[in-house]
């Protein structure tokens, strides 16, 4: 049997190829070694955020005093680990099925097992050799565990009870929002990273504020192993490493062990493309979904521009924190006149009723024309808030654009029509 396309692995990239796929009448095979929704939905994007709410919920109980509700003895109080964490796998088993079901109802064959690429055009998996016009690779990646003490973010979600001290190893979104969350928590929590920017693709200004929230919820910021207590538990989660799927033919891979593709996402065979995190072009789940559109609509002839240029980086802490766009560094080297206006939630209604007015929005853009070229954002929601500064990005709009939306009042994303008329002229309630 014959597939117009076959797609190794069903994480946020080839599940979405597949069902795209699928919608535009494509015979589809998908294989998967274990779970629908690849490591983002069972262990990763999901799980995590469901355990970053349980543990904001908690820490906010000292807050429940201010809005006229009493009784809560906050002595009395715990956080149950495992409770947290069989809520968490819940909702993650609940997405799983239902991707299972869309998969079906866009009849794409899913075969459980390990596949290996055998030519061009074919693989084998469980003991049979199938064919296909195209092969898509989305095996995503993993955490490299470096010392035999240390564990996986996988293994950290096994732990049967919290430790009363932990560290999380290595720089990026996953160790900070993991350390943020066990110290709200209450344990004794290190972040150990050489780095200066824990996060190094955010703007300097948000890798500022990283370091004054870890301070403010005292995560200790270590920059070497050695200064961890020898009784804390490790949690490695350091550069992620690629994925590679067997294979008996040649795919050329960079210094880093990423899948080498070009433009358009294909391998040095033009009939093996590689999308998501096992390219190395970004490790984030909706570039991984993206690149899976971007990719099957290139099989079937439809045109369209492949960027992650205006694709927004969020990150789960308490406040959010997005950014989308050029950072100010950015614009410095690449000598653009631009002009920075911004917006604090202090100043906003709806963020001051909830209790949530830390944080600030910045917009970033060009001085000649006004295009809005980049956009940050530090609030209580702003991994939401972020989807208008996209539209805003795509559309090539600019400061006048912004200033001119109506915003419903009160709301947060008011902070988006402040900034604009700071950006203009002067905001109204600043």
């Amino acid at each position: 049997m014959e597939y117009d396309l076959i797609i190794i692995g069903s994480g946020p990239g080839g599940y979405v190829a597949a069902i795209r796929a699928g919608q535009l009448g494509m015979k589809v095979l998908l294989v998967e070694k274990d779970k629908p929704g690849g490591m983002c939905l069972n262990w990763g994007c999901i799980p995590s955020k469901s355990l970053i709410e349980s543990a904001k919920k908690f820490a906010g109980l000292s807050e429940f005093k201010k809005y006229g509700i009493e009784g809560i003895d906050l002595k009395s109080v715990s956080f149950n680990w495992q409770a947290a964490v069989k809520k968490a796998m819940a909702n993650a088993i609940k997405l799983s099925k239902g991707i299972e079901f869309l998969l079906k109802k866009n009849a794409v064959e899913i075969i459980l097992g390990e596949a290996k690429i055998s030519s061009l055009n074919s693989i084998t998996v469980e003991n049979r050799n199938i064919y296909a016009k195209k092969i898509i690779i989305a095996t995503g990646s993993y955490p490299q565990v470096g010392n035999s003490d240390e564990i996986s973010i996988k293994d950290f979600y096994n732990l049967e009870t919290l430790p009363h001290k932990i560290a999380f190893i290595g720089i990026g979104t996953v160790s900070l929002e993991f350390s943020l969350m066990a110290a709200m928590i209450g344990i004794d929590t290190y972040l150990v990273s050489s780095e200066e920017k824990i996060v190094p693709e955010l703007d300097d200004y948000l890798n500022d504020y990283i370091q004054k929230l870890l301070k403010k919820n005292k995560v200790k910021l270590v920059k070497d192993i050695s200064e961890i207590p020898v009784d804390a538990v490790k949690v490695n989660s350091r550069r992620r490493k690629a994925v590679l799927p067997e294979s008996e033919i040649e795919i050329k891979t960079d210094e880093n062990g990423f899948i080498l593709t070009d433009e358009k996402l294909r391998t040095n065979y033009d009939s093996i493309f590689a999308i998501g995190d096992v390219n190395g072009k970004s490790a984030y789940a909706h570039n991984a979904s993206f690149q899976g559109l971007f990719v099957v609509n290139t099989i079937k002839g439809i045109d369209t521009t492949f960027c992650l240029d205006k694709s927004p980086i969020n990150i789960y802490t308490y406040p959010e924190i997005s950014q989308i766009g050029l950072t100010e560094q950015q614009l410095k080297q690449k000598e653009i006149d631009y002009k920075i206006s911004s917006f604090p939630l202090s100043a906003n209604g709806k963020a001051l009723i909830e209790g949530q007015s830390e944080g600030e929005m910045r917009i970033l853009s060009d001085k000649k024309y006004g295009e809005v070229l980049g956009v940050q954002i530090i609030s209580d929601n702003a991994t939401d808030m972020i989807a208008e500064a996209a539209a805003y990005m795509q559309l090539e709009a600019t400061i006048y654009d912004v200033a001119s939306t109506i915003h419903a009042h009160p709301t947060v994303s008011e902070i988006f029509m402040e900034a604009g008329f700071e950006a203009v002229d002067k905001a109204i309630h600043k």
